[in-house]
């Protein structure tokens, strides 16, 4: 199939309806996965602080500095939820926080330090690029330096947050202190030359255009043409409860509809995920049949989408089980999408 083009992808969404543009992206992902597997991982969020100067108006979940709410985790409770998750079967901690003015760039390499101590086979997926970037500009070094320094101490590899819509005009509407668009690629591609593997990810139906939501498709493709170092992409709907946006929420079908042009339009990305964190258990399983080859994570912990008032959680025998009745084989993964072995 010819790679598409940005009006190629326009026409395509004003032209095809929901279940064309699905079949397409269906036939496209069997084409890249023929055999007939559905991933996933076991792994936890964990929030270290929900203290944050950015104060994003899609963000039910931060406080600002000073806020009674506000907490920093103790690396004993995190050394707790860390345990609990080995015990749970999990192999990964997905770990963000906020942009916390009082936590330094040593306070992270020592955090990072205290995981990869005590529990060595644990792969730790953190910090976001605006997060990397703040930590930049507080330490008064260079992106390159601060991944450098997190990746010595112990960071695996990085997740796609942040992203929301990569244009700057919705950037500066949603988060203008958070970093612009520039910014969040640039830590990107200074991850990926330091060999880290990273997820790109969108958050759609808010103030954006359908042009801009294209643009950013378009921004990850064109870098991963460069780098080949996004495993996988992750779309999904704002959810507007408990926020300071006041927007009907994006509905399941266009979230299938966009899945479906995300895998046809980014050729070069292997993994496109389900997103039933925000859509819940049965349009994540739908979503396999428009486009998706990845279930994501049964999310042992999630405390961002929760505070929005969306609540959907899944043990991971409930997640093999709807995979299989999508017809798919269920897999383990590992961040890097390699396969874990199946247990018995």
């Amino acid at each position: 199939m010819q790679r598409l083009d940005i009006e190629q992808a326009e026409k395509l969404w004003q032209e095809e309806n929901l279940f064309t543009l699905g079949r397409m992206a269906h036939q496209t992902r069997l084409k890249l996965h023929p055999e007939n597997m559905v991933t996933y991982i076991v792994d936890r969020n964990i929030n270290y602080t929900n203290v944050c100067v950015s104060a994003c108006k899609f963000c039910a979940f931060f406080k600002p500095p000073g806020h009674e709410d506000g907490y920093v985790l103790s690396f004993a409770e995190l050394g707790r939820k860390i345990s609990e998750t080995l015990e749970l079967g999990g192999g990964q901690i997905l770990l963000q926080g906020g942009m916390n003015p009082d936590l330094d760039l040593v306070y992270y390499q020592k955090m990072l330090e205290f995981i990869k101590d005590r529990f060595p086979q644990l792969a730790v997926h953190g910090f976001s690029p605006p997060e990397i970037c703040f930590l930049a500009g507080e330490a008064g070094l260079a992106i390159a330096e601060v991944i450098s320094r997190l990746k010595k101490s112990g960071l695996d590899s990085i997740p796609g947050g942040g992203a929301e819509i990569l244009v700057d005009r919705v950037r500066t509407e949603l988060s203008p202190r958070k970093c612009m668009t520039g910014k969040w690629l640039e830590v990107m591609r200074e991850a990926h030359k330091q060999g880290l593997k990273t997820s790109a990810t969108m958050m759609f139906g808010h103030v954006e255009s359908l042009a801009e939501r294209i643009s950013h498709l378009d921004k990850i493709r064109s870098l991963q043409d460069e780098t080949r170092g996004f495993t996988a992409f992750i779309p999904w709907t704002f959810q507007p409860g408990n926020t300071l946006l006041e927007v009907q929420e994006a509905s399941s079908a266009e979230y299938l509809k966009f899945l479906a042009l995300s895998r046809l339009f980014l050729d070069n990305v292997p993994n496109i995920q389900a997103s039933w964190v925000t859509q819940g258990a049965r349009v994540g399983q739908a979503a396999l049949l428009w486009g998706a080859n990845d279930f994501g994570s049964t999310m042992i912990e999630e405390n961002v989408v929760a505070a929005a008032g969306v609540c959907f959680k899944m043990p991971e025998p409930e997640m093999r089980e709807l995979i299989q009745r999508a017809g798919f084989i269920p897999r383990r993964r590992r961040m890097d999408y390699t396969l874990l072995a199946e247990s018995g």
